[in-house]
């Protein structure tokens, strides 16, 4: 009977120091050292805020670098470009006059803007368009027949404003998705001076010819 009984007291005195130890041994800190860790300075809301980290970048910050070749990293916005949905994108090659009042800030005729938006457009476009944007040759084509590849080389795409194909990068439009969360503000007008480089290689020259500001088709 007693030699029964030790083991259990015994086993039912160690589980409750095990579970009650933290506030013994708080209580021996506090006659050992005068303070508790339960006792703790802590700061109230918004009373020692701190600045982001230098060079960071806020989930909410546009996604607009201030000028060609510079990379957005936290620095001022160095543009405003107003807002627009594929609504306002309305007739082909038109669109409404927030797309008409778009400009190109991009000099076509600059090397290193056609540079950029080569590599861009081999990076996002070439599987719908194609190398030469005439889109047979696509590899969506080959895997998905039925999906239509627009051919941007083609006279109807020439007719379209540079405001035009910057809009329908940033919104898409149709089958085309949007790449306005993908592609930064001055690549997408890269892509469109690279696009007008393809479209001058199948002899399709946009009307007026090569211009940063083209005016919408049919005015």
């Amino acid at each position: 009977m007693t030699s029964s009984w030790l083991p259990r007291a015994f086993l039912t005195v160690v589980g409750i120091v095990a579970l009650s130890a933290c506030k013994p041994l708080d209580d021996a800190m506090v006659l050992i050292f005068g303070r508790s860790m339960r006792d703790q300075r802590s700061f109230d809301p918004y009373e020692n805020t701190q600045p982001s980290p230098e060079n960071s970048i806020s989930f909410s910050s546009g996604n607009y670098p201030t000028d060609f070749g510079v990379v957005n990293i936290g620095q001022p916005e160095g543009v405003s470009v107003p807002r627009f949905t594929q609504a306002d994108l309305g007739l082909p090659g038109i669109g409404s006059s927030v797309v008409q009042g778009l400009s190109n800030p991009l000099d076509p005729t600059d090397p290193r803007s056609r540079e950029r938006g080569a590599e861009l457009y081999t990076r996002f476009c070439t599987v719908c368009h194609g190398e030469d944007g005439v889109g047979a040759n696509a590899s969506i084509a080959d895997k998905h027949p039925m999906l239509p590849a627009y051919n941007l080389s083609g006279a109807q795409v020439a007719a379209y404003s540079d405001q035009y194909l910057y809009a329908m990068i940033r919104v898409g439009r149709g089958l085309m998705p949007e790449y306005g969360s993908r592609i930064t503000h001055f690549d997408r007008w890269s892509i469109v001076n690279y696009v007008r480089e393809l479209q001058l290689q199948a002899g399709n020259a946009p009307e007026n010819g090569v211009s940063g500001d083209n005016p919408p088709a049919g005015e």
